[in-house]
């Protein structure tokens, strides 16, 4: 099948899966071969995949072969203790950005419109919370029989995308809609899924990771900040469409895709790269964990163990976040807030102090969350109210970031007309 424009659009998306973690399912089908070629474009694409396979695809495909594309061990059985005890059939979902079934056949269609889990894939999709996908193949009768029409129609009303299908010839040697679409068609829908178009035509400015702040040529106050959760709101505003800058501290991450992304030291680098950059930028969001303070002066050769104590002198640095907040006019701004303790107060009390639209509260010093982990659990708190999200991957954390802010900025600048995602 050939969809108008999708091989264009392929071809210019292909970086917005960059780092995605997504699950391809496979079912009992003769398209179950188009599977192997659509994980390997997935991974060209830049996402990193995991595959599991019904027990009626095994007879079609190996899992050797998925294995080998995919670079991990299928998953297959519900209760297989090679894999579960790895990675068990919630941690999968919970692991995916997006769950994509290709092929799904009308059997699996319809066990998973009626909720049913009665192996390892139909649990997976019961327990996702990230998108589903479903890339029907099926003979042309029976993708036009009622039954499979109205187990489409409950999918779609759940929100399941549905990837085709296709028309034309099939392996009965009947022509007519059921045929799977092609893996370079699959991949490019599916990368059109993470682009939500809310920030679209906006200029957002992001800071993110740690600074540092010289001691002497050897030593620096820093903290503990990897850079991860900015990253991720950075990429997370290219996917609404946005032109993103991203000024960044040291960190050890490659920079998003399509985002421009200074590089920086110190506070003062930061604030001079912010202030440089703010009068064009729409949304501001401050996601560095900055220094407030730095040596009021650093010495010049390394400072040798000859006492017992040593004094440090200390002078502040700029409040970046303070100063794009009272710019005129200033940005939609954004700060995040690394608390220990009292994490709804402290971060209310930032909102007011520095005035800024909104606040990303998040408590830190605890294992799996914050700093250097890979999941965040924020809280939201505007002059609206308090959004607290559960524990995520930072990049779905900032994924439903983004989405608060859009809403917010649009109903702050309503004469804009923006595109709204259907979620508001």
């Amino acid at each position: 099948m050939y969809l108008p424009g999708l091989a264009q659009y392929t071809l210019y998306h292909m970086v917005s899966l960059t780092n995605k973690r997504i699950v391809v399912g496979v079912t009992g089908s003769i398209a179950a071969y188009k599977s192997a070629e659509t994980v390997r474009r997935l991974r060209d694409a830049g996402a990193e995949v995991r595959v599991a396979m019904t027990r009626a695809a095994t007879e079609f495909i190996t899992p050797l072969t998925m294995q080998a594309l995919s670079g991990h061990p299928v998953h297959l059985n519900l209760l297989d203790a090679q894999t579960e005890s790895a990675m068990g059939h919630i941690e999968l979902a919970r692991w995916a950005d997006a769950v994509l079934v290709a092929p799904a056949s009308a059997d699996f269609i319809a066990r998973i419109a009626h909720g049913l889990a009665d192996d390892l894939l139909s649990t997976l999709c019961l327990a996702a919370r990230s998108p589903l996908a479903v890339a029907p193949a099926m003979n042309w009768q029976m993708w036009d029989n009622p039954a499979t029409q109205s187990n489409v129609a409950r999918l779609r009303e759940r929100g399941a995308r549905i990837f085709g299908p296709g028309s034309g010839s099939q392996a009965c040697g009947e022509t007519g809609p059921g045929r799977m679409l092609d893996p370079q068609d699959l991949v490019a829908l599916l990368a059109g899924m993470f682009e939500t178009g809310e920030l679209a035509g906006l200029n957002v400015l992001v800071t993110a990771g740690p600074t540092w702040e010289s001691i002497d040529p050897v030593r620096v106050i820093t903290n503990r900040s990897s850079g991860k959760m900015g990253y991720a709101v950075a990429a997370a505003a290219m996917e609404a469409g946005a032109r993103v800058v991203l000024v960044s501290g040291p960190t050890a991450l490659a920079a998003p895709e399509q985002v421009e992304c200074i590089r920086v030291m110190t506070a003062q680098e930061m604030f001079d790269a912010v202030m440089a950059r703010v009068d064009t930028a729409q949304v501001f969001i401050g996601t560095a964990a900055v220094a407030d303070y730095r040596p009021a002066q650093a010495a010049t050769t390394k400072i040798k163990k000859t006492s017992a104590t040593l004094q440090l002198d200390l002078v502040r640095n700029p409040d970046i976040l303070a100063s794009v907040a009272a710019r005129t006019p200033a940005p939609f701004t954004v700060g995040f807030a690394a608390e220990t303790v009292d994490v709804e107060r402290n971060a209310a009390a930032k909102l007011r102090a520095k005035r800024v639209d909104l606040i990303a509260a998040n408590l830190v010093g605890q294992a799996g969350s914050g700093f250097e982990a890979d999941e965040n659990r924020l809280v939201l708190i505007d002059a609206s109210g308090t959004t607290e999200l559960p524990l995520l991957s930072k990049l779905r954390a900032a994924r439903e970031l983004i989405h608060h802010i859009a809403v917010r900025y649009h109903a702050k600048n309503p004469a804009e007309n923006p595109r709204l995602a259907h979620r508001q």
